[in-house]
């Protein structure tokens, strides 16, 4: 298994890759945004991807998004081919294109927006913490990427401080004062993330039903 930087040479498995984003968001039954073959493409062309192959095979991709002028990163579109889930490659593909991502733009805060608890614990290893939308780009373009998502309705509403999604974020210079204050590192706890996660949807819950009545 290979997890290297995507080129144009790669340019063939655009189609699969978007075909597996898509049936994986059908399957989880969660929003995602959509991207096109072009879309990625041109990641690729940038240098702003890795790919997951197994010879020749596809097995996982994930590529760099930048925004407000590259003040802010996201690592979007991860994706595992089926025939090479639950063996740790999403961990994987993760730690490469977080390392490419802060080697390519070091002061840039990394972030991302998911509702799922595997990609939660991978991003809190890596040093993620959460944050509220608010500490998030504010970018339109980032946002105008959620309108393809079947949640999309519930950000609206909430004139884009809260959604089903949990918002999370590398801050380079937060970490690096965390570092010096404290080098121990703190145990992950899928509790705190699956609280989280209950109380948000029950907020929405509740205000989805204030509101038909």
């Amino acid at each position: 298994m290979r997890i290297i930087i995507a080129n144009k040479s790669h340019a063939s498995y655009a189609e699969i890759i978007c075909k597996n984003i898509e049936e994986s968001a059908k399957v989880r039954g969660t929003g995602i945004a959509r991207r096109t073959p072009e879309y990625i493409i041109n990641k690729m062309e940038k240098g702003n991807a890795v790919i997951a192959l197994d010879g020749e095979k596809f097995a996982g991709f994930c590529y760099i998004e930048t925004w407000s002028h590259e003040k802010y990163v996201a690592n979007s579109g991860l994706i595992v081919h089926p025939d090479y889930r639950h063996q740790g490659l999403a961990k994987d593909i993760k730690q490469v294109i977080f390392d490419h991502s802060r080697k390519k733009y070091p002061h840039a805060k990394i972030f991302g927006i998911t509702t799922g608890l595997a990609v939660m614990k991978i991003n809190y290893e890596l040093g993620y913490q959460p944050v509220t939308f608010s500490e998030l780009t504010d970018d339109e373009s980032f946002w105008k990427g959620c309108q393809t998502c079947k949640n999309y309705d519930v950000l609206t509403r909430t004139d884009h401080k809260m959604c089903l999604c949990t918002g999370m974020m590398y801050d380079p210079e937060k970490k690096a004062e965390s570092k010096k204050k404290n080098n121990k590192v703190s145990k992950f706890n899928d509790k705190t993330f699956q609280r989280l996660k209950h109380i948000k949807q029950t907020l929405f819950y509740k205000k989805e039903k204030a509101e038909k009545e």
